[in-house]
């Protein structure tokens, strides 16, 4: 399977949440987002529509 490299840039506060999240995951961080987005198109795909109605919007991430 070919693989196409994207720039992406994240916040400090998301990157660490999602590094967190891949560490319990046993993935590393460009695993957890693919992964990520994987299930979100999947998820798409079954309901023929974006998983949540306010996923435009910014969210707030609560680092602790």
């Amino acid at each position: 399977m070919e693989k196409k490299q994207i720039p992406l840039r994240l916040s400090k506060k998301l990157y660490d949440q999602i590094a967190s999240w891949a560490e319990d995951d046993f993935r590393s961080v460009n695993g957890q987002i693919e992964y990520l987005l994987t299930e979100c198109v999947k998820q798409r795909k079954k309901n023929g529509k974006y998983v949540s109605d306010t996923m435009d919007e910014p969210i707030e991430l609560d680092v602790k």
